[in-house]
C-alpha cells in the first residue's frame, strides 16, 4: 500500500529539469510572455527592424495577433508591409539565401527557434552589444559576437555606442592596474558617444520587449501549456485515485 502511494505521489510531482548554464554574457533578462503590451510593442520591433533579412518562417502572423489581442485590420495596415503576405500567412521575406551571402558575406539567418538556441540572455546582451569599428565592413562590431557580419539596425534608436576606457578605484572585472595612477583601467566600456532617438533607459526597455518577443516565437504555445498543466495533473490524481479504488474492489474477493 505505502509503495503503491508513493509511487503515485511520484508521477504527480513534475521533476525539475536541469536547466543548462547560462551563457557567458554582461546582461541577464526573464522573458514576461503574460506581458501584452511587451509582446506587441517587440512584433512592430521586429517587424520594422529585422523582418527585412531575418524570416520566421514557422510563425503566422494571425497567431502572434490572436495570442497579443490584436484585431487582423490593425495588423494588416501596420505590420504587414508586402503585398504577397496575407494575415494567415508565415512571417516570410522576400531577401533569398543568394542575396544575403552577397550583400553581408553569411545569409540572414531565420529566427524562429532563435530563441531556444541562443537563450533571451544572449539575445538581450547581443543586441546591447553592438558598438563603432570602423575596421569592418559595416562599421559595427559586437562584444557578444565577435566579427559580426549584421550591420547595426537599431542604431537610430540606440545612437552611435563605441568602446571607452573607463577608470575606477576598485578592481573591476577584466580590467588592469595602471601602477602610476593606482587606478583599475578597463578599455571595453560600452557608453553611446551619439544619442539616438531614445534615451538609453528606453532603448534597454525595446530591446527587452523584442528579446521578448523573440522568446514567445521560440515557443508560441508554452502559455497554453502552463495552463493545461494544472489540469492534466489533477485528471491524473482523480484516476489515479478512480483506478486505485477499482482495483481494490476488483481483487477483494481474491484475498
Amino acid at each position: 500500500m505505502k509503495k503503491q502511494l508513493f509511487a503515485l505521489l511520484f508521477a504527480l510531482v513534475p521533476m525539475a529539469a536541469l536547466a543548462a548554464p547560462a551563457p557567458d554574457v554582461p546582461h541577464s533578462m526573464t522573458p514576461d510572455l503574460n506581458d501584452e503590451a511587451s509582446l506587441q510593442r517587440g512584433m512592430q520591433l521586429y517587424v520594422n527592424y529585422c523582418m527585412g533579412c531575418h524570416a520566421l518562417e514557422y510563425q503566422r502572423f494571425a497567431r502572434a495577433a490572436n495570442d497579443f489581442g490584436m484585431p487582423q485590420d490593425l495588423v494588416e495596415e501596420n505590420l504587414i508591409f508586402s503585398s504577397e503576405l496575407a494575415f494567415n500567412d508565415q512571417m516570410r521575406i522576400a531577401m533569398s539565401q543568394e542575396d544575403g551571402e552577397s550583400w553581408f558575406g553569411a545569409a540572414a539567418p531565420e529566427l524562429s527557434l532563435h530563441g531556444r538556441l541562443r537563450g533571451p540572455d544572449w539575445i538581450y546582451s547581443y543586441l546591447l552589444g553592438f558598438y563603432k569599428d570602423p575596421s569592418r565592413p559595416t562599421g559595427v562590431n559586437n562584444n557578444v559576437y565577435e566579427q559580426v557580419a549584421m550591420p547595426n539596425v537599431l542604431e537610430p534608436l540606440q545612437g552611435v555606442q563605441e568602446m571607452v576606457c573607463a577608470e575606477s578605484d576598485r578592481p573591476i572585472e577584466g580590467a588592469e592596474l595602471d601602477p602610476l595612477s593606482g587606478k583599475y583601467q578597463s578599455c571595453e566600456v560600452l557608453q553611446v558617444t551619439q544619442p539616438g532617438k531614445m534615451e538609453p533607459d528606453e532603448f534597454e526597455e525595446a530591446v527587452y520587449d523584442l528579446t521578448n518577443f523573440l522568446a514567445y516565437v521560440g515557443e508560441p504555445s508554452k502559455l497554453q501549456a502552463q495552463a493545461l498543466g494544472p489540469k492534466v495533473l489533477i485528471f491524473i490524481f482523480i484516476f489515479g485515485v478512480i483506478a486505485y479504488l477499482l482495483k481494490r474492489e476488483y481483487w477483494r474477493d481474491v484475498h
